[in-house]
């Protein structure tokens, strides 16, 4: 699809606020294009595959990890750029880099980092994206980063709130960014929502019988035990889980649809200049997901086997931000050379979190082991 068939408020390569650092067109490929392909290629996108969602790699080789997620976001993300005629191009590169600033362990490591370094700054997954592909990548002789395009880094300053809230940069635009990264956010709600499902009955933390009355879960199950009653468990359960997936991004495309024929925008301005986003489930679906993510956060999240991982998770990591602050010869020449620029805070925390929940492990036995 040409930029000629997107509609009138799309984020065309185009109309793009550009890079931080100059750089002439490429031959054939957009800026989005090329952001896309510069994330794929950089080390934090490959280090995405060892780090966990919600059940460590080391659990099984079948649940989702970062990175499998970050591929299920695209997919979605792209399809419904697509339906809704946006672009389809900034959405894909805005879904693959969405998860690049999560630090081992999931949101366990997440709260570690920022409990370690409220001092200093703390810690938001979303702004450590940002100075992943700001500073931190190292790929390019003229500039740090990736250098990526002001609507994918946008996307990064503009998704939560709180103490490390929208920087300066971003706020100059409006409350929202593009109608591509409003896309992202809700998908990836839906999708780690349906996979959590998924992945916590592959794991026997969840079973068929505890998710009776949820009404996400229930409709499209009573589906397919009607017209498959006789499949086995597995199979009721991929059936199961794709209609969910369907039902949540069918009803965003059509809500969405909706919102933006009423909204009467005519331009990116009027996109960024909204109070709420565009992009949105209707009122019934969007209960159904805040009940499905309440009775995940009883009977997933707080499960006395996954609180189990997840404190020793934290554990791990505030002893590795413990002794790497205390003494930060301990850190390589790289992140040595950060803490003359940002302080050895910031540098160990830049250090930990771009770890994997592998090597995180095997550092913890490095500095803390009694072995030789």
């Amino acid at each position: 699809m040409g930029a000629v068939d997107l509609a009138p408020y799309a984020c065309t390569a185009e109309a793009s606020l550009g890079r931080r650092f100059p750089e002439a067109e490429h031959v054939y490929r957009n800026n989005f294009q090329r952001d896309r392909d510069r994330i794929v290629h950089a080390a934090a996108f490959r280090r995405l595959e060892f780090k966990t969602q919600v059940f460590g790699y080391h659990e099984s080789d079948y649940v989702r990890n970062r990175l499998t997620h970050t591929l299920e976001v695209s997919q979605i993300s792209r399809s419904l750029a697509r339906s809704l005629n946006l672009n389809e191009d900034l959405a894909e590169a805005i879904a693959l880099s969405h998860d690049l600033g999560h630090p081992p362990f999931g949101h366990a490591g997440e709260r570690a980092l920022d409990e370690c370094a409220k001092e200093h700054g703390g810690f938001n997954h979303n702004i450590q994206g940002l100075r992943i592909v700001d500073e931190l990548e190292e790929r390019y002789a003229e500039f740090n980063g990736l250098n990526l395009s002001y609507e994918v880094r946008e996307a990064f300053g503009k998704h939560g709130s709180g103490r490390l809230a929208t920087p300066t940069e971003f706020a100059t635009t409006g409350p929202q960014p593009v109608l591509e990264a409003q896309i992202v956010d809700l998908v990836d709600e839906l999708t780690y929502t349906s996979h959590d499902i998924d992945d916590g009955i592959t794991q026997q933390r969840l079973h068929f019988r505890d998710l009776q009355g949820i009404a996400l879960w229930e409709e499209p199950f009573r589906e397919v035990k009607s017209k498959y009653p006789k499949a086995s468990p597995k199979i009721f359960r991929h059936e199961t889980v794709r209609r969910v997936i369907n039902r949540l991004a069918t009803d965003a495309l059509q809500t969405s649809a909706a919102r933006i024929g009423d909204s009467g925008i005519a331009n990116l301005a009027d996109v960024r200049s909204r109070n709420e986003p565009l992009i949105a489930l209707s009122d019934a679906m969007a209960q159904e997901l805040a009940d499905t993510k309440a009775f995940l956060i009883a009977n997933l999240y707080k499960n006395h086997q996954v609180v189990q991982m997840n404190q020793k998770a934290m554990r791990i990591v505030r002893a590795l931000y413990g002794t790497l602050t205390e003494a930060p010869q301990q850190l390589p020449p790289r992140f040595l050379q950060l803490a003359e620029r940002f302080g050895t805070p910031r540098a160990v925390v830049d250090y930990i979190s771009g770890m994997t929940d592998k090597y995180a492990l095997e550092m913890y036995g490095r500095l803390f082991s009694v072995q030789p």
